[in-house]
């Protein structure tokens, strides 16, 4: 443990039930009910690859949705949000602000050739809804997504979210068609019953959809299909971006160009929530002609932009998408072997691109074991929200050999103890 670390790990305890009874009564009584099934662990401390308790333990970060591909508190990031806080950190929106048009500079300048109009926001939610409004503007008002997609749940995004537990509760939404995802036929149907009209929004991986990597040749036909039928081409990379799947970008793979690329989660850093969409020219014009056709209060904040401009620099200097392919691989042949034992009727799939793996379990209870299991061994990893059987892995580029070894310890004891919920005959997907 580093000088740093261990000074983070002794600050002041926590009265960990203070802080759950407050939430019951204060946050949502689900939140605290779920708190208190995973051990009503309180997180106090980050940095780098790790977080620390209330008690002082220690844990390895292979979870945050998506967000810490730099791990916690990166130096450059901090020190960029630190020195902006010091001379700058909220703007009048009126007159011209320099670190907007720095991190907007910068972060074109790595997205594919022809994105480079930046509209940024708070939020990978309310980058989706930038799309969405782009695409009105320009008379697109069917909204094509895949089944298992997530892209946020405020009112416009959860139209794309295809999923009924958090859409039914708020209907009518926007109208939206939802196909299977990897099914280009399925696509280019709709989009032949709905010339000129429609706006496609797809994953180049689904996360939340439970890591789910599409077939080879399907994204340049959505993209194909898309310029055949005069709809727009929105690419959500909020999870995917920015070197998560072991390139800049899902779409450098196949070399796509949407009409509009959402980015979030490792923007930020870890340090300061920031997202974007960026867009081509003709796709930005509605918003490029009016400024004041889609704002919003806190958007583009200086403090924002500092810690954007830095993760974009940190990730290019660092090599560290070329880091998240090596990492990647070497997890993925970890999960192969440690799994090994339990592959078939308890681990039914292990997959994934980068630094995005998913774990799929042969039902719900195993996953939610599995999760459990994990961290008693000292490892924070995240169910999907969209498909509950898989345990998903978003760890940081940032992470050591030693980080390997404390992860591969962890996966040993889990799979060990997972064991002792199956039969010795087997037929664990039975064990609802």
């Amino acid at each position: 443990m580093t000088t740093a670390e261990a000074q983070l790990a002794q600050e002041p305890g926590v009265d960990t039930a203070a802080v759950l009874n407050t939430y019951r009564r204060h946050v949502g009584r689900g939140r605290a009910r779920l708190a208190a099934m995973t051990g009503a662990v309180v997180e106090v401390a980050s940095f780098g690859a790790h977080v620390w308790d209330a008690t002082g333990r220690q844990y390895l970060d292979c979870g945050g949705y998506g967000v810490f591909l730099l791990g916690h508190a990166h130096p450059d990031v901090t020190d960029a949000v630190i020195h902006q806080i010091r001379r700058h950190p909220m703007a009048t929106r009126l007159l011209l602000e320099p670190t907007m048009a720095t991190a907007a500079a910068a972060l074109a300048e790595v997205t594919p050739d022809g994105l480079d109009y930046v509209h940024f926001v708070n939020s990978g939610a309310e980058a989706t809804e930038t799309a969405i409004k782009l695409a009105r503007a320009h008379g697109k008002r069917v909204l094509v997504s895949a089944s298992g997609g997530y892209h946020g749940k405020t009112t416009g995004a959860l139209a794309l979210t295809a999923k009924p537990v958090f859409q039914d509760p708020f209907r009518p939404l926007l109208e939206s068609i939802h196909v299977p995802y990897g099914d280009a036929d399925a696509l280019a149907a709709v989009l032949a019953d709905h010339p000129g009209q429609a706006c496609v929004v797809v994953e180049p991986v689904q996360g939340e959809g439970g890591v789910i990597v599409p077939p080879a040749g399907y994204l340049p036909m959505v993209q194909q299909l898309c310029h055949a039928h005069g709809a727009m081409f929105v690419l959500d990379e909020i999870q995917t971006g920015l070197g998560r799947l072991g390139s800049w970008w899902g779409a450098d793979a196949e070399r796509l160009r949407p009409d509009v690329l959402l980015v979030g989660k490792n923007l930020s850093g870890g340090v300061i929530p920031v997202a974007a969409a960026v867009a081509t020219a003709q796709a930005y014009a509605p918003f490029d002609s009016d400024p004041f056709l889609h704002t919003s209060t806190f958007a583009g904040a200086p403090v924002a932009m500092a810690a954007a401009t830095a993760t974009v620099r940190v990730i290019a200097r660092d090599g560290l998408v070329a880091r998240a392919a090596e990492l990647g691989t070497r997890i993925r042949g970890m999960l192969d072997d440690t799994l090994a034992e339990l592959r078939g009727e308890v681990v039914t799939d292990i997959r994934g691109r980068g630094l995005l793996l998913g774990i799929e379990l042969a039902n719900e209870a195993l996953a939610g074991q599995l999760m459990l299991h994990l961290l008693e061994a000292g490892v924070v990893v995240n169910h999907s929200l969209n498909a509950h059987r898989v345990v998903r892995l978003t760890p940081p580029a940032v992470m050591t050999d030693r980080d390997l070894d404390e992860l591969h310890h962890a996966l040993t004891a889990a799979a060990r103890q997972l064991t002792r919920h199956v039969p010795a005959h087997g037929k664990a997907a039975d064990r609802a």
